[in-house]
This record gives structure tokens, C-alpha cells and sequence, in this order.
């Protein structure tokens, strides 16, 4: 990518950003709601931290930090010090405040804009901008995601955004797309941007397998519930059933019910549970429990490649302004399954590990997806809090089985015969 075209990217990527926030006051970004989640001004000030430490700092002469307590405030590691300065402390730091956040983020942004126009960047260095960017952009999600999650815990219930995004409302029926399977080749290929964790290309033996045409609604799922499904132990895993058990689970997050319907929180405000679109906010704990009692399971990782390397990437991203998912849409023709891009991220059958050959990226930089290798799941997809240039059919995401507020949902797979 040629310097001007980078740094164009780069200003409008810092722009979305800016926007996220506008309308936000101080207080709603700088409170964390729970321990996995960062408040707003964390993420704001965490991705200026990463241009700052790995690209203008090794690479722009007579670079001026902005703040030399930023390093150890900022960065990505959960405790930077021996122990005081955990993750779920990160709502503790009412110091710096958010304008002078935002003065490093314009700071940092002009110093960019510096390095851009300094002349050729070297590979390694537009690369590690690129990285940059990405990581950004998961932010960004994260932001959207995390502020639900706070303002939930609002016994306004106040809204991010308004008025809500009205969407055609059409029942689908679920049909199957057959795949023959055999030897197939997953992760990146070609040029592009990619994770470390896409890579290397490699190819798995698949036998031949059927995935659903769209993700499971949330009209499936109030069955689920009304059939007693958090309250039958023989459709969880132990483990799901000591989270069910342990948190009190009885729906999916954010739903309540009021008057003999089901309504949920959204970054809208409280709305009605819209039963013709894609359920989320569910664990995998969930979603396995739901396959299983719809007599079908979940598609491991590989299957969900396959079915999506020919699908044009479109959809129901953070663009849409929709920030929740919408109705079910028709079958694309060509044999692809609807919606697998946007609306939620789909949980898959498999461990978030290594593929065979595997090595993280030397340096900080390769802390991001390689250490946390050990106890998640990988969603593919991408969700309507995603921005729409930042995923790919190759793109693996993972969190815990219990995570429940990241826009998750899940589509149905079986095997062909």
C-alpha cells in the first residue's frame, strides 16, 4: 500500500473511532461494568499507545513521547508491574481524564502523519501500521460491545443511539447446504492483511458435511428456553451447566420478560425480542446446549471456512448503523449459506489453537492472539458491531465459553450422511 493511500487509511480508520464516542460524556468512558470488559477511554488510549510504542517511537527521529506514564498505563499487558495494575482495575484509573486522552490521540496522530510524509516507509514499518489499524478496529468493536455491557447495568436502561433501525420482518424457513468435504485447504492465502493466527495455510480432511442456510433466530431459541432447556442438565456440557447453575442463567444476556414477551437491551434501549433475527449474545455453552437439543451441533472451525470461502464478504456490519442483528435474508444462489458475514459471530465446534507450523510474531506484537491459545472457542464471521473491512472467511476470533457479551450466535451443522 503506497504511503498517501496509508495514511488516508489510517486517518479515516482513527476517524471511526472518534466517532464511536461522539454523544458519550466523560463518566460513560470511564467506568468498566465487569472485568472483561475496558472502559472507553482505556481502548482510546490503548490503540494510540500501540502506534506510539511500536511505530513512532523505534522509527520517527526526534520523537517526543507524550507522556512517559502512558507505557505502563496503556499497554497491552494485564499486570505491567508486579500486581497493581490489573485488568479489572482498568475503571480505576479516573487519572488521566478523557480530554487529555484525546490530546494523546491527536497527538499521536500528527506525529503519524509526520512519518507518513518523511517518505518511503520501509515493509516492516507499513506493516506494523497495518497491524495497527486492525487492532483498532477490533477496538472499535470492543468499545460498542463493552458500552452495551455497561450501559445495561443502568436501571435506565439509557440508550447509545436512537431512534431503532426498523428492518422488513419475514420468517425464513432453515434449509441445508451440502459440502462433499475430502482434503481442503484453510487459513490466509494471497496478499492481504492477516492475523498471525490465520496462518500457515494448511490442509485438513473434512468428511462430507451439511451446514444450515442461516444462523439460529432468536424465535428458535424462545423455544429452546420454553422447552425447559436451561433447566435439563442433559443438554449441557459439566462445565455450561455449573456456568447455568453458578450465574442463574435462564436466556440468553440482556433479555427480560415483561408482560408474557420477551424483550431485550440494546444499544437502541429496551426493544422487543425480534424473533425472525439472528439470536445473540449467547455463550458457547449455549449454543452447544441448543444444538444439542435441536439434534444437530455446532460446525468445527474448518467446515465454517469452506462453507464461507466463496461468499462475497457483505452484510450487517457497524456501517449499517443497526448495531444489533437483523432479519433473516433469502439464500444468496451459489450454494452459500445467508448471512454468514455480519449480524453475529458464529461460535464453532473448535479449540482456539495453533495451526500446525505456527509461530507468533517475535516481539510485543506477537502477544495479541498467540497467548491466548489455551481454553477459548473460535467464532467466525464477524458481527454488526464489525467493521465490514476487517474480516475475511480466513478470520479466526475466540473468547471463553462463557462469554456471553460479545454479539454471538450460532449457525447448525451436521454431518452429510
Amino acid at each position: 500500500m503506497p504511503a498517501t493511500e496509508q495514511s488516508a487509511r489510517y486517518a479515516e480508520v482513527r476517524a471511526a473511532t472518534g466517532r464511536l464516542i461522539r454523544g458519550l460524556s466523560a463518566e460513560d468512558c470511564a467506568i468498566q461494568s465487569m472485568p472483561d470488559a475496558s472502559p472507553v477511554k482505556w481502548h482510546l488510549a490503548h490503540t494510540t499507545w500501540f502506534f506510539e510504542t511500536f511505530v513512532l517511537q523505534p522509527n520517527l527521529a526526534a520523537y517526543r513521547g507524550f507522556d512517559p506514564t502512558y507505557g505502563y498505563l496503556f499497554n497491552s499487558y494485564y499486570n505491567a508491574v508486579g500486581d497493581r495494575h490489573p485488568r479489572p482495575e482498568r475503571g480505576m484509573l479516573s487519572r488521566p481524564r478523557l480530554g487529555e486522552v484525546l490530546a494523546y490521540r491527536r497527538h499521536v496522530d500528527e506525529a503519524m502523519q509526520r512519518l507518513f510524509l518523511s517518505g518511503p516507509l520501509a515493509q516492516g514499518i507499513a506493516e506494523l501500521i497495518d497491524l495497527g489499524m486492525h487492532h483498532e478496529q477490533q477496538h472499535q468493536e470492543l468499545v460498542l460491545t463493552d458500552l452495551k455491557h455497561l450501559l445495561s447495568r443502568n436501571p435506565l436502561r439509557p440508550a447509545y443511539q436512537g431512534p431503532w433501525p426498523l428492518t422488513p420482518i419475514r420468517p425464513r424457513l432453515r434449509g441445508w447446504i451440502d459440502f462433499e468435504g475430502g482434503a481442503c485447504e484453510i487459513g490466509h492465502e494471497g496478499a492481504g492483511f492477516c492475523f498471525d493466527n490465520e496462518t500457515p495455510r494448511h490442509r485438513v480432511w473434512l468428511s462430507p458435511f451439511r451446514i444450515a442456510t442461516h444462523p439460529v433466530t432468536h424465535g428458535d431459541f424462545i423455544q429452546f428456553v420454553e422447552d425447559g432447556g436451561y433447566r435439563r442438565p442433559e443438554l449441557w456440557l459439566s462445565a455450561g451447566w455449573d456456568a447455568v447453575q453458578a450465574r442463574g442463567w435462564q436466556a440468553p444476556a440482556y433479555w427480560e420478560r415483561r408482560d408474557e414477551r420477551w424483550r431485550t437491551f440494546t444499544l437502541h434501549g429496551m426493544a422487543p425480542v425480534d424473533e425472525n433475527a439472528p439470536a445473540c449474545h449467547l455463550s458457547f455453552y449455549e449454543a452447544e446446549a441448543f444444538a444439542r437439543w435441536a439434534g444437530e451441533r455446532l460446525p468445527t472451525e474448518a467446515e465454517w471456512e469452506i462453507a464461507a470461502r466463496h461468499a462475497p464478504v457483505e452484510g450487517n456490519f457497524v456501517e449499517s448503523g443497526a448495531l444489533h442483528p437483523l432479519a433473516l435474508r433469502e439464500t444468496p444462489a451459489g450454494g452459500t449459506p445467508a448471512q454468514i458475514f455480519g449480524d453475529v459471530w458464529e461460535w464453532t465446534r473448535s479449540d482456539y489453537g495453533p495451526y500446525p507450523g505456527y509461530r507468533p510474531a517475535p516481539g510485543a506484537v506477537g502477544e495479541y492472539n498467540g497467548k491466548f491459545m489455551s481454553g477459548q472457542y473460535v467464532l467466525r464471521g464477524g458481527s454488526c458491531a464489525t467493521p465490514a473491512d476487517h474480516v475475511r472467511a480466513s478470520y479466526r476470533n475466540f473468547f471463553p465459553p462463557d462469554a456471553r457479551w460479545q454479539f454471538s450466535g450460532l449457525r447448525l451443522a451436521r454431518d452429510a450422511n
